[in-house]
């Protein structure tokens, strides 16, 4: 059995394949759900949401509205009219209370390109000596940001791949298709979960803005963990499990308190031990040690 095949092999004989995956399947249906609220418009006539993911207008009376985007727009000196502050605001309290990258793993569609590149580049069992420091998000988030402002145009609406692709679905793909397919060669080539995880700068941004929010993955069962580490290889974000699952840093309680989890649910469908769950940072029956 390959390294790929073997991941998640034993939850699915403890719970079957369906609770297995049960939190990717869910995952599927929301980011495929919301692709096809955008697309019933320009494909079927049926306009039930108007826009993108950064401006849009919903059955006519809700709007929402990327809080990224609307932050470089005012660094250019262009601030939203009433209606785009309303659209903010909603998304700022959604992803506040929910955790904010949650957008990365439940809302945005190159989520789906990524993770077909992570499941094949385990398939294939490649392995790649490059790095790049996590850090590398955050610093092109400060660029794309000062550089708005320098040069008076929203820099990251340029090159977006999340933008392209959803322009390219209307439109046709055209040269989009070079940038989902750049962004799938790169996670499956050059750096394991590269792009969401090391370079893409709206996933820093909501991992800042849902730095405190509520809902958690906890570790409530964790002394029955078996090391058998399936969990670490399907998180995109495996550095935030350790401290919660071992307790190896002073005072860290069973709950995953790192901004930079996107709250996927992978971790609680492959484990066969049932040690994952979602709580939240205020579940007593998680603050001492799932006791």
């Amino acid at each position: 059995m390959s390294a790929g095949e073997r991941i998640g092999a034993e939850a699915i004989v403890a719970k079957g394949w369906l609770r297995a995956h049960r939190w990717l399947i869910l995952r599927r249906i929301v980011q495929f759900a919301i692709l096809a609220l955008f697309l019933t418009g320009p494909w079927l006539g049926k306009w039930i949401v108007k826009g993108n993911l950064a401006f849009s207008y919903t059955l006519g009376f809700l709007p929402l509205t990327d809080p990224y985007v609307a932050l470089q727009s005012m660094m250019t000196g262009h601030f939203p009219e009433k209606l785009g502050l309303i659209g903010m605001l909603i998304v700022l309290i959604f992803y506040f209370l929910v955790g904010g990258r949650v957008y990365c793993s439940w809302v945005c569609p190159v989520n789906v390109v990524t993770d077909a590149a992570a499941w094949l580049r385990g398939r294939l069992g490649i392995k790649s000596g490059s790095q790049l420091g996590r850090n590398t998000r955050y610093w092109i988030l400060a660029m794309s940001l000062i550089g708005s402002a320098a040069t008076g145009v929203v820099l990251w609406e340029l090159i977006n791949p999340v933008s392209m692709l959803h322009r390219g679905l209307i439109f046709g793909m055209g040269m989009a298709w070079t940038v989902v397919l750049a962004v799938f060669l790169f996670d499956l080539f050059v750096v394991s979960r590269g792009w969401c995880g090391r370079l893409c700068p709206v996933g820093a941004f909501y991992g800042l803005l849902g730095r405190w929010s509520p809902v958690r993955v906890s570790t409530p069962a964790r002394a029955a963990c078996n090391d058998c580490m399936d969990c670490f290889e399907v998180c995109p974000e495996p550095q935030v499990i350790r401290p919660a699952l071992k307790g190896e840093a002073k005072g860290v309680g069973p709950l995953i308190l790192s901004p930079s989890c996107t709250n996927c649910g992978r971790c609680i469908d492959v484990c066969s031990k049932d040690v994952f769950s979602f709580a939240t940072r205020f579940d007593s029956r998680t603050a001492a040690d799932g006791r």
